[in-house]
């Protein structure tokens, strides 16, 4: 699929990339990440960054038009020593679900809420690496598995709320971190 973009060698200059999805839909292209921090927000000119808004959707979805709408400010994506941190900066909580946010023997990764002006580690590439398994075959077919990050807006999924997927939110991310 796309993931392909990330497999092209000498192309290893960003950190990340970021795929916008509305539902089980992807809106627009994948956004390749080289600032040491991001934001990415609805609508201008709350930064620089990713401007959801300026994506053309085809999404008539009215629990979509009115999760997009509460975006705002969204959230800032900051590539620190320690791994990478996201900073809730919208109204409305926000909902994380990463490998190295749990234990690495828990059997479900758990979705974890993030209420407005708050920020969580969202990423730790030490730990990360850790839970590479080298002679796992599923794990050598799909090296992006470890290294990706999952965002809703405004709706969470899992085990605690009616949506059991993230590709039931509304308005979700997807970061896809280089593990080079």
């Amino acid at each position: 699929v796309d993931f392909q973009v990330l497999q092209q060698p000498g192309d290893w200059s960003n950190w990340c990339v970021v795929a916008y999805w509305e539902e089980k839909t992807r809106v627009g292209r994948l956004y390749s990440v080289q600032e040491p921090s991001l934001d990415i927000f609805y609508d201008l000119p709350q930064g620089n960054g990713f401007c959801l808004g300026q994506l053309n959707s085809d999404n008539k979805s009215q629990l979509v038009q009115k999760v997009r709408s509460k975006i705002g400010y969204g959230i800032q994506l900051s590539k620190e020593v320690d791994g990478v941190w996201v900073y809730n900066r919208s109204s409305y909580p926000i909902f994380i679900k990463s490998a190295t946010l749990d234990s690495p023997d828990s059997r479900m990764l758990l979705v974890h809420k993030v209420f407005p002006g708050f920020s969580i580690k969202a990423f730790d590439y030490e730990k990360a690496y850790s839970l590479q398994r080298p002679n796992d075959h599923e794990f050598m077919q799909q090296p992006w598995t470890g290294f990706t990050v999952q965002i809703s807006f405004v709706k969470g999924w899992g085990q605690c709320y009616t949506r059991q997927f993230i590709s039931s939110c509304p308005c979700w991310l997807e970061v896809i971190f280089n593990n080079q």
